[in-house]
């Protein structure tokens, strides 16, 4: 028994030695499956974006007045994209030339309603009003065009190189409303007069019955007397 135990023994203690060894010999685990998590995007600052926008276009009756092309220039994309109220389309440097040249006048700009609806940190679009009083355009052919009324416009910002620029602008001219004449009433037909009654005949005279005369009775005969035979006595 003993030599079993000492067998025993002896064999525990190699299984031991070598599990030891073999745990000093393996390297280290390594996980390779670290997920990377995204950076979440900065909140836009909303207020800080719609005023800093509002200011800019507030600022456009200014640029028209005073010819200020190089503020054109500064606000306006290279690629940026017009439309014009007619439907004509234009460039960066088409709209700058207008304004320095003074081909675009007007007694006055006005710009309201106003409203930012902010995308991103970096992208906006704006909406609003102006309106045009007296407002005259001298294309190259010459002939000035009148342009006053009140347009809805639309244009989209980009924040490039921490700079807002406009990227594609649009501008509608709102037509006033063309009130439907009403129809004339037509005159009621005047009721035509009524026909005059005929005057009922006047009844005629019911002729009166002439009594025609009862005929007078005959008399009756004067009856015959009856002579009775008077019978014989008999002998």
């Amino acid at each position: 028994m003993k030599k079993y135990f000492s067998g025993g023994v002896l064999l525990t203690a190699t299984a031991l030695l070598a599990f030891s060894q073999f745990s000093c010999a393996a390297p280290p685990s390594t996980n390779n499956n670290t997920v990377s998590v995204a950076t979440p995007e900065p909140t836009p600052d909303k207020p800080a974006i719609e005023a800093e926008l509002i200011k800019i276009e507030n600022d456009w009756p200014r640029i028209i007045k005073e010819h200020d092309g190089a503020a054109v220039r500064r606000l306006e994309a290279d690629d940026i994209v017009i439309i014009y109220p007619d439907g004509t389309t234009g460039t960066k440097e088409q709209d700058a030339k207008d304004i320095e040249s003074g081909s675009l006048t007007a007694d006055s700009w006005d710009i309201s309603e106003t409203k930012v609806n902010v995308l991103d940190k970096d992208s906006a679009v704006v909406t609003l009003r102006n309106t045009v009083t007296n407002g005259k355009v001298k294309p190259p052919s010459g002939k000035s065009l009148d342009i006053s009324g009140q347009y809805i416009s639309q244009d989209t910002f980009a924040r490039r190189n921490g700079q807002w620029q406009l990227v594609a602008a649009v501008s509608v001219k709102i037509q006033a409303p063309v009130a439907a004449a009403s129809p004339t009433p037509r005159a009621s037909p005047s009721p035509g007069a009524s026909p005059a009654m005929k005057a009922s005949p006047s009844p005629r005279a019911t002729p009166k019955a002439t009594p025609r005369a009862t005929p007078a009775a005959k008399p009756s005969p004067a009856a015959k007397p009856v002579t009775t035979p008077v019978k014989s006595k008999t002998p």
